[in-house]
């Protein structure tokens, strides 16, 4: 539980921190920060005046990231921060961009305080603190709520090098997980559109190599494979419609499965934020045991893009389904690997029709009938478990690295309190 207001103040000034301390307010009394917020700038300004300058706006997403422009505020070094969104901070290094009105900036003046220094002091302070819609992060509230050591420049200076050397190792990772994900990403296209032969390699694209493929209602696939219509090959049965009633957002009770465990990407997840638990008597038929497919037969808005999408259950814990939910029952076992044909519904070709064929505005809804129209590229068996183990192994890859980017953010923040409030020191400081 985060403490609120002055509290985490406090607690940062007085109860961990070994450094001698300062108010922020202090330092804009000395002249040393200067705060300020940035200006309205609207679609029709960026219209108006189109170029390469980014724009920073208030979310914390994309390095705060809202758009480019012809114009610029800045050229400098500042610090600024997301006003309406979370009171996020941002370390923005000299470069030519503007800010909005719904973000504020920090501007630091003479020599006693270094700026990388100042934004991990207070991007580790934030962790203690919640602004919200109705406690807004303005500069006349944060200038009370945070504090800074007041210790000598250049032990500022040692303390943000060693911090910015791990966020550099973080982005690392980050960008060799986004490279192992695009390439992800073209060999399911190729997998899906050339797959693998006996010998463990891609066919040569039809391009090279025309005699190999044969046109089919689906498009150009390889001649060992068979287009199958999935209404020959699945079977689709809607869940059960509970009662309101007996839902909750928090245990006891049984874990529903519900079209917000469905990931973007692929696969179930389940946070403190998007579970619900069933809490009333259980009909047989809606338990979902380890290894079923399922899929969402209605989206939760038109921005998701989760409808039609397709998992396996992988769960220490059985699930409930309700009517959002559709069960796959597959007919022929023999035709199948279950895990490739998971992958070969999450097409973005059978997607894209399920999303067409939706009916709804506000909420769309498909049907086991709709799903059931499609059809699917089949190869033998045998290549598709073929697939499936050049599909695992860059997965194993990617959660390798998911995991080690998980493990140095966890000891960052650590680093970050010791290294910040002088409970380790660093040499010469």
């Amino acid at each position: 539980m985060r403490p609120a207001g002055n509290c985490a103040s406090s607690w940062w000034n007085w109860g961990m921190s070994e450094f001698p301390t300062q108010r922020l307010d202090e330092f804009i009394a000395d002249g040393s920060v200067l705060l300020g917020r940035g200006d309205v700038i609207s679609k029709d300004d960026i219209e108006a005046h189109p170029g390469p300058y980014p724009i920073y706006s208030s979310s914390a997403h994309n390095n705060g990231k809202f758009g480019e422009y012809g114009k610029f505020m800045f050229d400098e070094e500042l610090i600024t921060w997301s006003v309406d969104g979370g009171g996020y901070f941002f370390y923005r290094p000299k470069h030519k961009y503007s800010v909005t009105n719904v973000c504020g900036y920090m501007r630091l003046r003479g020599e006693k305080l270094h700026p990388k220094f100042v934004y991990y002091s207070l991007v580790n302070q934030h962790r203690y603190l919640t602004f919200d819609y109705t406690s807004k992060a303005h500069p006349s509230v944060i200038k009370k709520q945070y504090w800074l050591p007041t210790i000598a420049r250049e032990q500022q200076q040692k303390i943000a090098a060693i911090l910015t050397c791990v966020d550099t190792s973080i982005e690392k990772t980050e960008a060799l997980i986004a490279k192992y994900q695009q390439i992800k990403a073209g060999l399911m296209h190729d997998l899906f559109t050339r797959g693998v032969t006996a010998d463990g390699k891609l066919r040569p694209p039809r391009e090279q190599a025309p005699e190999l493929y044969q046109e089919t209602p689906i498009g150009w696939i390889p001649k060992e494979w068979e287009v199958a219509e999935l209404k020959s090959e699945i079977g689709i049965a809607h869940g059960f419609a509970f009662s309101g009633e007996y839902f909750s957002d928090t245990p006891p009770g049984e874990v529903l499965l519900t079209p917000g465990n469905f990931h973007r990407d692929g696969g179930l997840y389940f946070t403190v934020e998007n579970t619900k638990y069933f809490q009333g008597p259980i009909p047989p038929a809606t338990v979902l045991p380890n290894g079923e497919m399922v899929t969402v037969m209605t989206d939760l808005s038109p921005q998701t893009l989760i409808l039609g999408r397709f998992a396996i259950v992988e769960t220490p814990f059985f699930l409930l389904h309700n009517q959002r939910i559709g069960r796959v029952m597959l007919k022929r076992k023999d035709r199948w690997d279950w895990s490739y044909l998971c992958y070969a519904l999450n097409d973005e070709r059978v997607r894209r029709k399920i999303i067409v064929e939706a009916t709804g505005t506000t909420v769309r809804h498909t049907s086991p009938l709709r799903i059931l129209g499609n059809r699917v590229a089949r190869p033998h068996l045998e290549e598709q478990r073929r697939s499936i183990e050049v599909i695992r192994s860059i997965e194993r890859r990617l959660v390798e690295e998911q995991a080690s980017l998980l493990k140095s953010k966890q000891e960052k923040l650590g680093l970050m309190t010791d290294l910040l409030t002088g409970q380790v020191r660093v040499k010469g400081s």
